[in-house]
């Protein structure tokens, strides 16, 4: 994939154009057919813009975002779907495998393990310590919790990940930054657009898209269905998704725009199995996961709206949401979860010079709150039983923010920010087996994160940054002991101070993005994984450093092998490192052992050749050197591995074609593990990785 890296802009944009994500839009309903989607391939910011109309004022094209992107002192990536869309890409990882920081491993189905610079690395349901938004609009739960079941790959235009507290312009303050999916409009996407994919473990895929557009209206809608039976027992599942948008220019400066989505996800859960028998015996599930038939099954829809209208300097943004989702989750229990979110957001940005120099000022405020009616039921093989307990538990959230880059000097940047953000959660206890209902509590918390960058532009095509930043985390309801009386009153929130360097840019054929980072972290959470890979308990660690290297290289060499004139082939040379130290500081009971969950070295390459005929071909390598512990008393680990695959495929305005072998030698490796204090050789903590696979797919698009 040829990945092209934009120059920099000047650090501060200075009057002109200021196009921005505004309320959200969409329009409904479409029959499900299988969607394909891709791998993608580097992480580099980069851009492959393909013959849009006039762009949407809510919704930036890639281009837009990827130069607004660049204004950031941090590290931030925009990922375009031509990253991904030319594979089999059906989860966040396939989205994000060449991100460097970015860790994310498949569990079954859409579930995975996801972390950014250790966030959430204890965390094995439920994410924790990321942010998932779509079009800028949360899909994570007010009390900070996500699921991966409404992410599909074959719906986004790009992916823009900000790392940290490089996420503070949607209000976020989380160790680990936020991720926001952004989907194609009617300005953007082709008068049709279709896909069937198959391949191996009975996995097959179709997609059908459409869209229109005029001087006024546009209009979006895609869907999708999925079905598999799985490389493990008891993984089989399906997914149908659809999603779509309507957006109304209301003048050259004003637009606003309505999105909807929903989706059905059916996936049986497999379940951790010990080391041994991950890595001799794949295949087979856990016995309590086949025996009570534990599965995710999971309905819900959303509605959302962004508005932007731009008055000379002055950009002014608003936004509201509200989504439902029903969880029916027969696994140690029947639960049975009614989820409701909803909030609303402004933001407001002026590009005024200020005292003869290039100024940007942005302010904004965002109010999220949410319920969960939780259930809980006796599990008898996959159906609900006798009624255990049931709570209510509602989350409330305010975030306000703000942001002043100004230019101190032309090429130079001086970036400070700062967030408030109040945080309430309230669990009520309506019923709790016949016994007393002792587990309503409730707790408020107040943060203040300032956050300090510099920006330096050393050249139109090459920036370097660094920024020092504080984040705060209130606990989840997932982070709360069952059967304790307000175990909120036990849980600390969460803190972290960041200091991050690094540089981005693109010279002649080469382009790079290196980030280093220390984030000195205090009561972070831990969830200490029991039987059935459940967090028995999530405590409060005393102080831990993470740190590391981030660092992706794409490298176009070789031009004019078969092909010369015009038009050359060339060799591409994509890669996302990431380093990872995380540790204990001096704690009293695990000394300075490293934090498990994380491969202290994790690589992802791809060198494919390509042909201007629009032919390619390459192997890529997914690495992990060394084994990581599972354990706080570091005394149990993973196993190391090598990933070899190759991909190749052929495309052209109107069609393409992919064809896609991972995990080639069939190599038995664990792909992701839960974490505990002290565990043994027979600790059911890890997954098995899925073996040698073929895939293949088509495209077509109008």
């Amino acid at each position: 994939m040829n990945r092209i890296i934009a120059a920099p802009p000047p650090c501060l944009n200075a009057h002109g154009t200021r196009l921005k994500t505004g309320l959200a839009a969409v329009i409904a309903a479409l029959a499900p057919i299988y969607a394909g989607a891709q791998t993608q391939s580097s992480t580099l910011p980069s851009i492959q813009v393909e013959g849009e109309r006039s762009p949407s004022l809510t919704v930036p094209n890639t281009a837009q975002a990827q130069e607004k992107i660049q204004q950031i002192p941090g590290g931030v990536e925009v990922v375009g779907d031509k990253e991904w869309r030319d594979t089999q890409a059906s989860t966040i990882k396939d989205i994000l495998d060449y991100t460097p920081g970015v860790f994310a491993q498949p569990k079954w189905g859409a579930d995975t393990r996801l972390s950014i610079r250790g966030s959430g690395l204890s965390r094995y349901y439920h994410l924790r310590g990321i942010n998932l938004y779509q079009d800028g609009v949360p899909l994570t739960n007010a009390d900070g919790s996500s699921d991966f079941q409404w992410i599909d790959p074959t719906a986004y235009r790009y992916t823009e990940v900000y790392k940290g507290a490089n996420a503070l312009r949607f209000g976020s303050s989380t160790l680990g930054g936020a991720i926001n999916f952004v989907s194609p409009t009617g300005r953007d996407s082709s008068a049709f657009q279709g896909r069937v994919d198959t391949g191996s473990f009975g996995w097959w895929r179709a997609q059908a898209a459409t869209g229109f557009a005029d001087d006024h209206l546009d209009g979006y809608i895609t869907g999708s269905w999925q079905r598999q039976d799985g490389y493990r027992e008891q993984s089989s599942g399906d997914a149908q998704h659809v999603s779509g948008n309507l957006g109304w220019r209301l003048s050259d400066t004003a637009e606003t725009r309505f999105f909807v989505s929903a989706m059905r996800v059916r996936q049986e859960i497999p379940g951790s199995v010990t080391r041994d028998q991950a890595l001799n015996d794949p295949r087979k599930a856990a016995a309590s996961n086949v025996e009570n038939d534990w599965q995710r099954n999971v309905d819900g829809a959303r509605l959302t709206n962004r508005t932007v209208v731009v008055r000379g300097d002055n950009q002014y943004e608003f936004g509201a949401w509200y989504s439902q989702t029903h969880l029916k989750h027969p696994i140690y229990q029947y639960l049975d979860n009614v989820y409701d979110d909803y909030g609303a957001y402004t933001r407001v940005t002026n590009t005024s010079q200020l005292a003869g120099h290039d100024n940007r000022f942005t302010v904004g405020v965002t109010w999220s709150a949410g319920t969960v009616d939780a259930d809980n039921y006796v599990n008898t093989g996959g159906h609900k039983g006798d009624k255990l307990s049931a709570t209510r538990d509602r989350s409330d959230n305010l975030a306000i923010y703000g942001e002043n880059a100004f230019d101190i000097v032309p090429g130079i940047s001086l970036i400070a920010g700062a967030q408030y953000l109040y945080a309430n959660r309230d669990r009520r206890d309506r019923y709790n087996g016949g016994g007393p209902t002792i587990r309503t509590g409730e707790k408020s918390y107040d943060f203040f994160n300032p956050k300090l960058g510099v920006l330096w532009q050393v050249d139109p095509q090459s920036q370097v940054y660094a920024n020092v930043s504080r984040s705060a985390e209130a606990p989840t309801f997932g982070d709360m002991n069952f059967s304790t009386a307000n175990d909120l009153a036990r849980l600390k929130p969460q803190r972290a101070t960041t200091l991050e360097i690094g540089t981005r840019g693109q010279q002649r054929d080469i382009g790079w993005d290196v980030s280093l980072y220390r984030a000195w972290v205090k009561d972070e959470f831990q969830c200490v994984s029991t039987m059935w890979d459940i967090c028995g308990q999530t405590t409060n660690l005393d102080k831990t450093i993470h740190q590391g290297l981030e660092a992706g290289l794409n490298w176009t060499f070789l031009r004019g092998l078969l092909a010369s004139g015009a038009q050359t082939d060339s060799l591409i040379l994509n890669a996302a490192y990431t380093f990872s130290d995380f540790r204990f500081d001096s704690d009293k009971d695990w000394g300075n052992n490293h934090i498990p969950g994380v491969p202290r070295h994790y690589l992802r390459a791809e060198v494919l050749y390509k042909h201007p005929s629009g032919f390619y071909i390459g192997p890529n390598v997914e690495w992990v050197p060394q084994a990581y512990f599972v354990d706080n008393a570091n005394t149990l680990k993973t196993a190391s591995y090598a990933l070899l695959g190759a991909r190749l495929g052929w495309e052209n305005s109107r069609y393409s074609f992919y064809l896609e072998g991972r995990n080639l030698t069939n190599r038995k490796y664990i792909a992701s593990a839960s974490t505990t204090d002290r565990a043994t050789a027979d600790s059911a903590l890890f997954e098995p990785g899925t073996g040698r696979g073929v895939y293949a797919g088509v495209q077509m698009h109008y």
